[in-house]
């Protein structure tokens, strides 16, 4: 009987002890897990699901992506990484990133293409392949041939290129309203010269006065 009652408690034992050592694992994968969610856009093969790569694995839009990852987008295809408060940021084609976040802050090392951050709780800093770390705020890019960018620039060939991956081309917004406030400006200190600089200003050519007949 003795014997018996020690081995109930023995297996009884073993049990809780198992039984705690899952729940501490459970806790501890739990703890720091912030995770990401992939979307991937862009052309496809007819017929296949567009992916970029994690790790080294294909990976399609919906899938989670931890902390320390690296992601490649191939060329021709974009990506976005939305981890929830702490932000969201998209991949340019042709591009690997290895992203580390957690729920406040975003960073990251850039090795090839560029990433644009589309909102943050916090300036995003990735690091480039010459070493330097840019801050990037919402709507900026970074890229591996170049300093930061704020919207969309133009390549040699004078060609808009959407860096922000917006679907807007937007070259020409801050340049062009420049551009009308000095012909503005011009136009009316031309107008506010002629009205001062003299006040007898005959403005109608010098042509003669003919006075009606009596």
């Amino acid at each position: 009987m003795n014997s018996k009652l020690w081995i109930q408690k023995a297996l009884t034992m073993c049990s809780l002890t198992a039984i705690i050592a899952s729940y501490s694992m459970v806790a501890l994968a739990n703890a720091g897990g912030v995770t990401g969610e992939l979307i991937v856009s862009g052309g496809s093969t007819a017929g296949e699901t567009s992916f970029v790569t994690v790790n080294g694995e294909p990976a399609k839009s919906g899938r989670t992506v931890f902390t320390s990852s690296t992601i490649t987008t191939p060329d021709g295809l974009n990506a976005t990484l939305n981890l929830g408060t702490a932000g969201k940021i998209a991949f340019g084609p042709n591009t690997t990133f290895t992203v580390n976040f957690d729920d406040n802050a975003i960073t990251g090392n850039l090795s090839a293409g560029n990433v644009t951050v589309l909102g943050a709780a916090k300036s995003v800093a990735v690091k480039t392949p010459d070493g330097k770390t840019v801050s990037l705020n919402a709507g900026e890019t970074a890229s591996t041939t170049g300093a930061k960018t704020a919207r969309d620039s133009r390549d040699s060939s004078g060609k808009c290129i959407d860096d922000d991956n917006d679907g807007k081309l937007e070259c020409d917004e801050g340049g062009s309203w420049l551009i009308w406030g000095l012909v503005v400006a011009g136009a009316v200190a031309g107008l506010i010269y002629v009205a001062t600089a003299n006040n007898n200003a005959d403005l109608g050519g010098g042509a003669g006065i003919i006075s009606p007949t009596r």
